[in-house]
């Protein structure tokens, strides 16, 4: 068993084919598009025209390949969780990227996304982080390409988040804060965009979510599809069978999920199920629950569901969770929602901390605050007794000790 991209480019791939992914155009149904300034044309139309077509060139799957398995140590492990499975009285499996180097799924993405850049002769990366995990993804493929890094991230997320500031500037990175708006995930993006704007030859800029102008939802979620793509030859070696009943994961922008419910979208046996995060309850004001509370609008580049008031400002989302506070979700994410291929549920905070506490006792796994959202589920809904639910661990909880222990009082 392992790690391979060939499933997800245009040789074997089935991006296009199925209603649920992208089109030429760059649309999943209404959701989608690039709207962006035109001196970022130049940058994303030569992204467009040559993202796939560099994606299935055997040098780059091979080396892509051979350091998704010698450097972040793919395949991730599918663990069945004994003990929260009898709790629960189903079949559970955490797909385990919390295992992956750097702690969570993001390096499967800036590890894709810099040899890209390499291929096109960029010399230097921006990229955004809201819980730094991408920001710390980004930093270490720049180190081990020996590339020019900066990393954008809110002045709040900044504060809240020291360990993983710390790790970027240990790997050669420089972390600029984002002072305006909510100073979160939203407005890190907005200065990396500005930057990228004022440096459009030299610089590329590594989306960190399956969010932005096409090609970028679309590419970011075919780097991150090695997660369903590893589910589903694990289940068959442990069960016997690929598909799942069910597959979970939470959403902000949504690349863990984009990744874990991929080669899933078109299996009408699997159920597909976002979690997102209400904050302090989705009426509260502070919330992030966008399949709730989101309105069709333009975001970072292309048409999705986001959260706005009737004039169109962006509404600040909430969330505990440093990753899952965007007041958006990626245009696929939209159009599943949408079309009710996936079913949207939104965790709240208290209910988020006490099922990563509980993953603690009960497994020995600390997880990040983001993927204890996704854990969150089993307490709202029931699963049969033979159901194989598949949970993506997105990442683990280091970075998220701080928030733990002041919950907590530990």
């Amino acid at each position: 068993m392992s790690a391979t991209i060939n499933s997800i480019t245009p040789i074997g791939g089935n991006a296009g084919k199925g209603a649920y992914h992208v089109s030429e155009r760059g649309y999943y149904g209404e959701f989608g598009g690039a709207f962006i300034p035109e001196m970022l044309y130049p940058n994303v139309e030569e992204l467009r025209q040559k993202y796939l077509e560099v994606m299935s060139e055997p040098s780059f799957k091979q080396e892509f390949n051979k350091l998704l398995k010698d450097y972040v140590g793919r395949p991730s492990p599918l663990y069945f969780a004994k003990r929260m499975s009898e709790k629960y009285e189903t079949r559970i499996y955490l797909k385990r990227e919390d295992l992956n180097h750097t702690g969570a799924h993001k390096i499967n993405n800036t590890i894709g996304q810099i040899l890209m850049a390499r291929r096109l002769g960029k010399t230097r990366i921006i990229a955004e982080t809201g819980a730094g995990q991408h920001g710390v993804a980004t930093a270490t493929v720049c180190a081990l390409t020996g590339m020019e890094c900066v990393v954008y991230m809110g002045e709040i997320d900044i504060a809240r988040q020291a360990p993983n500031v710390a790790r970027m500037k240990m790997l050669g990175a420089e972390v600029r804060p984002a002072l305006s708006g909510s100073r979160t995930l939203k407005d890190a993006t907005n200065e990396a965009i500005r930057d990228w704007i004022n440096n459009p030859v030299d610089t590329h800029y590594i989306i960190g979510s399956a969010i932005g102008p096409h090609p970028y939802p679309d590419m970011v979620t075919r780097f991150q599809s090695v997660i369903s793509e590893e589910i589903r030859a694990q289940l068959l070696e442990q069960e016997g069978r690929e598909n799942p009943d069910y597959v979970v994961a939470c959403i902000g922008g949504g690349s863990n999920a984009a990744g874990t419910f991929y080669h899933f979208l078109d299996e009408e046996d699997v159920n597909i199920i976002a979690v997102e995060a209400a904050g302090k309850g989705i009426d509260s004001g502070e919330s992030a629950a966008t399949s709730v509370l989101g309105h069709q609008g333009i975001i970072h580049g292309c048409r999705t569901l986001l959260m706005q008031t009737e004039d169109g400002q962006i509404t600040e989302p909430y969330s505990i969770s440093a990753g899952l506070d965007y007041p958006g979700v990626g245009p696929m994410h939209a159009h599943l929602f949408k079309s009710g291929r996936a079913e949207f549920k939104a965790i709240t905070d208290s209910d988020a901390m006490k099922a990563g506490l509980q993953l603690c006792q009960l497994e020995g796994i600390i997880p990040a605050i983001e993927s204890s959202h996704a854990l969150a589920v089993f307490e709202h809904q029931k699963f049969g007794k033979d159901d194989i639910v598949v949970v993506a661990l997105s990442g683990r909880g280091d970075k998220d000790l701080n928030t733990y222990i002041d919950y907590f009082s530990l």
